[in-house]
């Protein structure tokens, strides 16, 4: 794929989404309020640097303890589950039921057991960055090839041996996937844990109570700068994990290899 396919084309529409936003506020004469200017947003952002940087620190740190915590805990789970049939079958039909409970519901328990502020927010992040990791990688170790896995029995492989040259990598590109839904969704849950557990404290506000504070002010270019803000710890985690999915399936699978060629 060429330098062209990969960055000029999306500058080009970038440049395009641009004109065609001031436009619209020239053309139907759109105030402020609704849809600021780019350059108001870049204005208010600055003048809210400090309040705005504080809370991205708050939110990183609440998303990094959520998302490497689920990670740990949820491929714990998949191996767990992976390797006896019994324990898949007696509580996988219960992680179901916890992933269909929603987090609205399940927060406020939350916030009385860990309390206002960071303990919370990041339980929070953990549960909604949890299930997708171990659905999916529960699914890639159960999916593993039957006649390798008899190849490994001819040879005598016991269980680790099994789940470490075989089922692992296997069940690399289901992890993987599920690790790019949990890191899109990792901001979500930091944000919706500041609104309903963060600090109001300047020092512990993260960038959801900072959203709720310019909203309740009345700051809608700031409210704006917030947002891109927000999805720029978003961005900073997929690419993340499209980094280490890349170094760890360039070479060998297809969806890399096809990109490859193409």
């Amino acid at each position: 794929m060429s330098i062209w396919t990969r960055i000029g084309w999306p500058l080009v529409f970038g440049l395009l989404l641009l004109a065609g936003w001031y436009g619209a506020i020239t053309l139907f004469e759109i105030p402020e309020y609704q849809l600021p200017p780019l350059h108001r947003i870049v204005q208010a952002g600055y003048e809210e640097r400090e309040m705005l940087m504080a809370g991205s620190i708050q939110t990183t740190m609440a998303c990094l303890i959520g998302f490497f915590t689920s990670i740990a805990g949820g491929v714990m789970l998949s191996i767990m589950l992976a390797s006896s049939e019994r324990a898949y079958r007696g509580a996988y039909p219960y992680i179901l039921l916890m992933k269909m409970t929603p987090i609205i519901v399940i927060a406020p328990i939350i916030i009385i057991w860990a309390g206002q502020g960071l303990a919370s927010i990041t339980v929070i992040t953990f549960l909604i960055c949890f299930f997708p990791i171990v659905a999916n990688t529960t699914m890639g170790l159960r999916s593993t090839d039957s006649n390798h896995l008899d190849l490994f029995a001819v040879y005598k492989a016991n269980r680790w041996q099994q789940l470490l040259w075989l089922r692992a990598p296997a069940a690399m590109p289901y992890f993987m996937t599920g690790l790019k839904i949990a890191a899109a969704l990792t901001p979500i849950g930091a944000l919706y844990g500041d609104t309903v557990a963060g600090m109001g404290a300047s020092n512990e506000a993260g960038l959801g109570f900072v959203v709720m504070i310019f909203n309740s002010q009345f700051k809608i270019p700031a409210l704006f700068a917030a947002a891109i803000v927000s999805c720029a710890i978003g961005f900073l985690f997929v690419g993340m994990v499209n980094l280490v999915s890349w170094l760890a399936l360039r070479r060998w699978h297809e969806s890399y290899l096809i990109d490859h060629h193409a």
